[in-house]
């Protein structure tokens, strides 16, 4: 059994470096920037969280295109600073004292990072805090209806269903139907490659982090996520161009030691 989770673990931690390693040369590299999946009665009361679910994917394709991994993760877990908020706030449940400065470590790491970053984008940290915003509101929509008769993957294949038609809608409105058209690398073997390849590790890593939510317990999960988050962020600077500074580095570790205390208060709670 032990086995089997280490395998399980080892291959989240591969999929979520290999698909947001992937995302991010599409994203950056190529500059294919328009929206798509890859990049994320009971079905009725799912409709609001699958509405998120596009947020995440849409919201998170525009700033990881202009953010480094680094960052993108930074600001992305300021999402357990809202979930915090909110179960402090509106559920009165009782949080731990690690909890409460894990979310303060988060929340100042992510504060001090615009300051700092020597290829700050005002466009990148814009749709990086609305990806957050639907990160945390989906996270809590999720934990909200634990009584919802559909399982995890039947969530997710709805909040794919949901995406397609709803992109597919609101390429036009947008201008993302016929910009892509003009998009260079779109008939490169390269690109084509890339996307598929992208899919596949995104179906992929969905798999792999609802069998890994299934077979552990929440500390145990969050530790994996972590390891993944730390896996991904370092080969990162050595896969992209990202500039380092010390203020920078700092505020990367601060974040880590944030998400640390996080997954030490889940395994004290477990």
């Amino acid at each position: 059994m032990c086995m089997r989770r280490c395998l399980v673990g080892l291959t989240f931690c591969t999929c979520y470096l290999a698909s947001y390693v992937t995302n991010k040369y599409v994203l950056s590299v190529l500059k294919f920037t328009y929206p798509t999946l890859f990049q994320g009665s009971d079905v009725l009361t799912w409709l609001p969280a699958s509405v998120l679910f596009v947020g995440i994917i849409y919201a998170g394709s525009r700033a990881l295109s202009r953010l480094a991994i680094p960052v993108f993760l930074t600001l992305h877990n300021v999402a357990e600073v809202i979930i915090c908020g909110h179960q402090k706030c509106f559920w009165k449940e009782k949080i731990s004292p690690a909890k409460i400065c894990s979310a303060l470590f988060l929340l100042a790491a992510a504060g001090c990072l615009p300051f700092n970053d020597s290829q700050f984008d005002p466009d990148g940290y814009f749709w990086a805090v609305i990806h957050l915003f639907c990160v945390g509101a989906y996270r809590i929509l999720q934990k909200s209806q634990k009584s919802n008769a559909l399982s995890d993957i039947d969530q997710q294949y709805l909040n794919y269903i949901f995406s397609v038609v709803l992109l597919a809608f609101a390429s036009h409105p947008t201008g993302d139907l016929f910009s892509v058209l003009d998009f260079p690398f779109l008939y490169f073997y390269r690109f084509h490659g890339s996307c598929c390849a992208s899919g596949f590790l995104g179906f992929f890593l969905m798999f792999s982090t609802v069998k890994l939510k299934s077979l552990m317990t929440p500390g145990q999960c969050a530790a994996w996520i972590f390891f993944a988050k730390v896996i991904t962020a370092g080969l990162s600077i050595l896969l992209f161009d990202v500039i380092l500074t010390s203020a920078t580095v700092g505020c990367f570790l601060l974040g880590g030691l944030g998400e640390a205390l996080l997954v030490f208060s889940e395994r004290k709670g477990a």
